[in-house]
C-alpha cells in the first residue's frame, strides 16, 4: 500500500517559490500545446509527447528534469481524469508545487537531497526502515505560504484481523457521528466557532489575519478526524460507514454546516488506516437506514418518514414495541447490512 508522509520545510523556500514559477510555466505550455492541438484537430499530445516537446530545457528553467518530466505526465495525467479538452492555467494565485520522482531524491539524517541540494526539514517522524520512495513525491506550499515535502513510499500490507468486533457508525450534522454501541460523537462545529471572528476580518480586509484563522480551522479539523478514525480503528475490527453523500447535499441549505463535518475526508481516514492496521472497513448503503427497525427487520408504520420528520429523533416500532433513538437505530442498520446483505441477515460472526 501507499502512504504519504509529510513534512515541514525550513530551509531553501525561496528556492522553491522560484522552482514553482517554473512549474507553473511547464504546465501553461503543455496548457497551449494541447489548445493548439484542439484548434487544428490533431491528436492530443500524450504525457510522452510533452517529455519529448520539453526535453532539454532543464538548465535554463533551472529545475531537474525529472520535475519537468513529472509535470508533463501529471498534466496528461489531470486532463484524463478530469475528462476536459484541456486545464485551467497556473499563475500567481495558484499554490506552490514542485513534483519530482521518487529515485531522485534521498533521505539524510536532518531532512532530504534532492537536485543538489539538502533540503531541512522538521522530521516528526523517520520513514520506515527500508521503505522506497515513489513518484508522486512533490513540495506543495499551502496559502500561508509555508512549504511541505510530501514523501510517497510504499509498505507491505498488513494481514487482516480476525472480525471479533464491528461496529455501524450514523455520519450525521447536529452530532458528528453515532455508533451502533449507542455512543453519540458529539459535532465540534471547528468552522463555527470561528465564523464570526473570520467574518470580522474579512470585513476589515485583513487577508494574513483570514488566511491564519482558516488554516487553524482545517488543522483543527482533521486533528479531530484523525485521532477519531484512530481509535476507531484500534476498538473494533470491523467497520461500516454509510454512504452518504456530501456532494449533494452541499447543493442544499445545509452546505456549511456538510462542509464544516467533512464526510468525505472522514470515511477516507478510515479507509486507509484500516487497511493500514488490519482492520476491515465498508461503506454500505444507507437506505431507509433510520426506517427500518433494526429488532424486527420491518418498516413499521410508526416510522420516521421523509424530510418532514427529521425532528423525529426516538419513536416505537409498531410493530414489536421497541423504543429507538433515530440515530442509534440507523447505525445498528448499517452494521447489519454488512453490503448488500439484507438488514436482518447481518453479519454471522459478530
Amino acid at each position: 500500500m501507499i502512504l504519504v508522509y509529510r513534512y515541514r520545510v525550513k530551509s531553501l523556500n525561496g528556492l522553491l517559490n522560484k522552482q514553482a514559477r517554473a512549474v507553473n510555466f511547464v504546465w501553461n505550455f503543455s496548457n497551449d500545446t494541447q489548445n493548439h492541438a484542439l484548434k487544428w484537430r490533431k491528436r492530443w499530445p500524450t504525457g510522452f509527447d510533452l517529455n519529448k516537446l520539453t526535453a532539454g530545457s532543464s538548465k535554463e528553467l533551472g529545475l531537474h528534469a525529472g520535475t519537468i518530466n513529472a509535470v508533463c505526465e501529471q498534466y496528461a495525467k489531470s486532463r484524463s481524469q478530469k475528462k476536459r479538452p484541456f486545464l485551467r492555467y497556473r499563475g500567481k494565485k495558484s499554490l506552490g508545487w514542485v513534483p519530482l520522482k521518487g529515485r531522485d531524491i534521498k533521505e539524510t539524517q536532518e531532512g532530504f537531497h534532492f537536485h543538489g541540494r539538502e533540503f531541512r526539514v522538521f522530521k516528526s517522524r523517520d520513514l520506515p526502515v527500508g521503505a522506497k520512495i515513489k513518484d508522486g513525491t512533490n513540495f506543495s506550499r499551502d496559502a500561508r505560504g509555508n512549504w511541505f515535502l510530501n514523501v510517497c513510499i510504499e509498505v507491505e500490507q498488513p494481514e487482516q484481523r480476525p472480525m471479533r468486533t464491528g461496529v455501524g457508525i450514523d455520519l450525521g450534522l447536529k452530532s458528528f457521528a453515532a455508533l451502533s454501541n449507542g455512543e453519540t460523537i458529539d459535532n465540534p462545529r471547528h468552522f463555527r466557532c470561528l465564523e464570526a471572528k473570520l467574518g470580522k476580518a474579512q470585513r476589515a480586509r485583513k487577508k494574513r489575519q483570514a488566511v491564519n484563522i482558516h488554516a487553524r480551522i482545517v488543522n483543527t479539523r482533521r486533528d479531530f478526524l484523525h485521532k477519531l478514525s484512530r481509535r476507531l480503528v484500534n476498538e473494533f475490527d470491523y467497520i461500516a460507514v454509510g454512504n452518504v453523500s456530501a456532494s449533494k447535499l452541499a447543493k442544499t441549505s445545509m452546505a456549511k454546516s456538510v462542509a464544516d463535518v467533512s464526510w468525505s475526508s472522514f470515511r477516507a481516514m478510515l479507509a486507509y488506516k484500516a487497511i493500514k492496521h488490519g482492520a476491515w472497513f465498508e461503506e454500505v448503503n444507507e437506505s431507509f437506514s433510520s426506517q427500518v427497525c433494526s429488532s424486527c427487520g420491518t418498516l413499521p408504520d410508526s416510522r420516521p418518514r421523509g424530510i418532514a420528520d427529521l425532528g423525529v429523533r426516538q419513536w416505537v416500532c409498531s410493530g414489536c414495541g421497541v423504543v429507538h433513538d433515530r440515530d442509534t437505530n440507523a447505525a445498528l442498520n448499517i452494521l447489519a447490512r454488512h453490503g448488500h446483505v439484507p438488514p436482518v441477515v447481518g453479519i454471522p460472526v459478530l
